[in-house]
């Protein structure tokens, strides 16, 4: 199992817990961005800067990430081909992205860029606070430990 984040716009928090979590487990996680991503000085912990050309890192973790591993993202059509390919996708959020929801996140996701495109976008202000960060935390954790599970009872 390896931990991919799309680290261009993760967190500082979900950072540090994606790194204790593959220092706790002894599981790499590596940090793929078009520029250096500051991270906890970790054994575990590694980022790869990718070239500045557009969807670099995407295309890096899409080339790399297997089934058994898990990516965190909040790139939708990353996403989808994620999940396409069997591989664990959740958001910086706690959302866990599926075969049954990923179609209806990229529909919404589309037309929200055509309402912006034309002018139209709803205000996006979010919070991201310690709720956010205890959701993203709890599914992390369960889905780290659904990967693991999943790959002691195939060997």
């Amino acid at each position: 199992m390896t931990f991919f984040v799309d680290a261009d716009s993760c967190p500082v928090r979900i950072r540090e817990i994606i790194c204790k979590t593959a220092q706790r487990l002894q599981k790499p996680a590596l940090f793929v961005a078009n520029r250096l991503i500051p991270i906890p000085k970790m054994s575990y912990c590694k980022t790869l800067i990718t070239g500045a050309e557009d969807q670099a890192a995407d295309t890096y973790i899409l080339t790399h990430a297997v089934p058994g591993d898990i990516v965190i993202t909040r790139d939708i059509p990353l996403a989808k081909q994620l999940v396409d390919e069997h591989i664990c996708v959740l958001n910086d959020r706690g959302t866990v992205y599926t075969a049954e929801n990923i179609n209806e996140r990229l529909s919404l996701r589309d037309f929200m860029y055509e309402l912006s495109a034309n002018g139209l976008a709803p205000e996006r202000t979010k919070a991201f606070g310690k709720k956010e960060i205890m959701e993203f935390a709890c599914s992390f954790d369960r889905e780290t430990q659904k990967v693991l599970k999943s790959a002691r009872e195939s060997t």
